[in-house]
């Protein structure tokens, strides 16, 4: 049965905190849609291409339609032409946001967990708190898990550890509230606090 780690005041293994038995049994179908929604959800969508019809200019026929030994022509702006518009070009109306609902994301955020503690990443802890505001003393709690990188997911931070974490370039701490199967996937660890560690496997 996969178990996250525990750890102490001082990051330092306290024991292990077992998972649900029905996570093992999600299919890993779940997180991939989350991850491809996720991603597809960021897209900017702003390549465009003009079309003969957005093209300015083009009112009058080029040339007369018979006796010039051309080939026909109507527009200036046909895409036969320098300057005309773009055949099958991209366009920034197109919608690619993908569709997941809530049981769904739900199922990704638990095979996230699962497969993480499955690779020994998941950590719990009381309190994930910088009183001092300092960047070095989050820096040194870092390194004391000795991973290459950590999402530090609290279920309410103060300004101080919010401050002592934001330069960190291996580091990300996040409130449970934008905790997502995505980010749980990309970190290699995850430390998060007891009490929403509780609210999240709780069963039923």
């Amino acid at each position: 049965m996969s178990k996250a780690i525990i750890l102490d005041k001082d990051l330092k293994q306290a024991g292990e905190a077992q998972l649900p038995e029905s996570y093992k049994d999600i299919n890993s179908h779940n997180l991939y849609l989350y991850i491809k929604s996720f991603l597809a959800s960021l897209r900017a969508n702003n390549a465009m291409a003009k079309t003969r019809g957005r093209v300015s200019g083009g009112g009058k026929k080029p040339w007369s339609q018979k006796g010039g030994g051309r080939a026909r022509a109507g527009s200036i702006t046909s895409p036969v032409f320098v300057g005309g518009g773009v055949s099958h070009g991209p366009s920034n109306n197109r919608n690619y946001n993908l569709k997941v609902n809530k049981k769904q994301k739900k199922l990704a955020l638990q095979y996230a967990l699962f497969e993480k503690a499955n690779a020994n990443g998941l950590f719990v802890v009381d309190k994930i708190k910088v009183e001092s505001g300092k960047t070095k003393d989050a820096y040194a709690l870092f390194k004391t898990l000795n991973q290459r990188n950590t999402l530090f997911v609290s279920d309410l931070f103060d300004e101080k550890t919010f401050l002592a974490f934001r330069n960190i370039k291996d580091c990300y701490l996040i409130d449970g509230a934008e905790l997502n199967a995505y980010l749980i996937a990309t970190f290699r660890s995850v430390v998060i606090e007891k009490s929403l560690f509780e609210s999240i496997t709780k069963e039923g």
